[in-house]
Order: C-alpha cells, then sequence, then structure tokens
C-alpha cells in the first residue's frame, strides 16, 4: 500500500539540535513524506526543545510531565494514526533513501499483518530491534505494546522476546532489514558525547522490571499465534501482572535461571544469550564485574 501512512514515536529530552537533525533525515530520505507522521513527546521544563519544528514533515507535539519511556512511547502512539508504527529517538538518524517505501512493502508482504521487523543501526546489527517497527494491527493484539513501567531501556528487548517465542510457537514473524540503515548515534559506538539524557537514564535500572513481565511476553505471544490462526484476541490477556523478582545477586541468579535459562518456551539460541547476558549485568550491577554489558 503506497499510502499506508507511518507514525514514527519520538521521545525527546535536552537535545532540540539532534532531534532536529533526525527530522530532516526522514524528510529527506522519505520518498512519500506526506504519508509520514511524527509523534514527539516534549517534557514540560525542557523549553528549548519546545521550538522542534521540520517544515514539510507532518509533526504533532505532546508536551507533558517526565514520564518513563514506556509511558513516552504510549502516549505518542495514542496519538498516532499510521497503519504502521516505529519507535524512534533522538539519537537516531535515516540514511537509506526510500525508507518508507521499504517498511510499506515489507507490512504488504505479510497479509496477517502480524510482525516485528526492525533496520540496520550500525551497532547492535541484527543482533536487537533497537528501533522496532510493528504494524497497528499488532500493537493492538499487544494492548500495551510499550509498558510504561520500563523507566527508559529494554522495550526492543521485551518485543525481541515476544517473536522470538512466537517464533518457538511455529510462527517466524521477526524481519531484520539489514539495507534499511537506521543509524544510533550512541555514545557506546563512539558517535556522540556523553550527555545529560544519557547520564541521568540508571544503566541496570529496568533489569528488574524485564524480568517482571515474562509472564506477560508469554501471553502475549500465544495471543499473536492464536489471533493468526483464529483471528480472535483470547480474553486471558486481561490476567497479566507483573511478577515479583527478588533482591540480591543469589536471588537474581537463581531467578533468571528458572525463568530464562530453564523456560522451553524461548528458543534455545535466545534462552541463552539472554540468561548470560543478564548474569553478566547482574554482576556489574553488584560491582563484580566492570559494566561492559
Amino acid at each position: 500500500m503506497k499510502n499506508a501512512l507511518i507514525s514514527l514515536l519520538l521521545p525527546s529530552r535536552g537535545r532540540l539540535q539532534r532531534a532536529n537533525d533526525f527530522l530532516k533525515s526522514v524528510l529527506e530520505n522519505s520518498e512519500y513524506p506526506e504519508y509520514v507522521e511524527v509523534i514527539v513527546y516534549l517534557d514540560e521544563d525542557d523549553f528549548a526543545s519546545h521550538s522542534m519544528e521540520c517544515p514539510g514533515l507532518s509533526i504533532k507535539r505532546i508536551i507533558g510531565p517526565r514520564a518513563t519511556m514506556g509511558a513516552y512511547n504510549t502516549a505518542c502512539y495514542e496519538m498516532a494514526r499510521g497503519d504502521i508504527i516505529v519507535l524512534a529517538n533522538d539519537d537516531m538518524i535515516i540514511r537509506t533513501r526510500g525508507w518508507d517505501s521499504i517498511i510499506r512493502q515489507l507490512h504488504d508482504s505479510i497479509p496477517d499483518r502480524i510482525y516485528l521487523a526492525y533496520g540496520n543501526d550500525l551497532f547492535k546489527k541484527g543482533n536487537l530491534c533497537t528501533f522496532p517497527i510493528l504494524s497497528r494491527k499488532t500493537c493492538e493484539i499487544l494492548r500495551e505494546p510499550f509498558p510504561m513501567i520500563y523507566k527508559g531501556a529494554f522495550i526492543d528487548y521485551h518485543l525481541m522476546d515476544i517473536f522470538k517465542r512466537l517464533e518457538k510457537l511455529g510462527l517466524k514473524r521477526i524481519r531484520y532489514l539489514p539495507e534499511l540503515i537506521f543509524e544510533h548515534m550512541h555514545y557506546r559506538a563512539g558517535k556522540a558525547p556523553m550527555d545529560d539524557t544519557y547520564r541521568q537514564r540508571g544503566r541496570f535500572a529496568d533489569d528488574g522490571d524485564f524480568l517482571s513481565l515474562i509472564t506477560m511476553r508469554a501471553n502475549r505471544a500465544r495471543a499473536l499465534s492464536e489471533v493468526s490462526q483464529k483471528e480472535t484476541v483470547p480474553a486471558a490477556l486481561d490476567d497479566c501482572v507483573p511478577s515479583s523478582v527478588p533482591h540480591g545477586m543469589l536471588g537474581v541468579a537463581s531467578y533468571i535461571t528458572r525463568f530464562i535459562f530453564l523456560d522451553k518456551g524461548l528458543p534455545l539460541r535466545w534462552r541463552l544469550s539472554l540468561w548470560i547476558w543478564f548474569l553478566g549485568r547482574q554482576l556489574a550491577a553488584h560491582g563484580l564485574l566492570k559494566p561492559f554489558v
């Protein structure tokens, strides 16, 4: 569908120039900019950013209180009108001409519109959906596609985990688009200085949140599978509440071993990589390992 509307969700704080550079890259590389909209969430105390603009591009602004990353994206999603939803960021630059047509072609290639797609961020590349691309239908099935509990990270891992579980159920709907360059201008990639926005985000603040939503993700994967087969959403989706995650290195290690390493609802490779990664993060969080993860 050449005219399928794409909604880019853009939470931003304290990065007016970088956000404007992103908006410029959207406009300059869109084949059909008239079918692209950007929903921007700006903190009410970030006065400088309120002047953000990009003539020629449809921009809707939400100015509100500081919140979690999940809440920012949720607010943007609720205002969005697009058939296709893309989670963007103000440390991202689109490098591929006709990026919008590439996404629309992918969207049209999947009849039931259930998918998780992502481009090449030139950092994590195919290993992680750093800037997730979802259909509106997928978002509606997930009901809370961007859980508000997430303070600053893990939404990408959350979505990837759901679709890895869906893959284990027999439905492979993860689509990596290596030719679609959404460059991540992150300080850890050496492409930007460390700034207050990065500095104020707790590095390990969301680990427990990700672990607490394991049951939700398993439930959402089953819902996607059922909708793909039957076109109906199971009512059990409403039953999911965050689980209680123990404190302390030993307690968390035991938890992730039980609910990740031994979780047969996950593909083995993803299961092992998550288990090793979380163990490393916990060691770093407790000062037992240099925080390289």
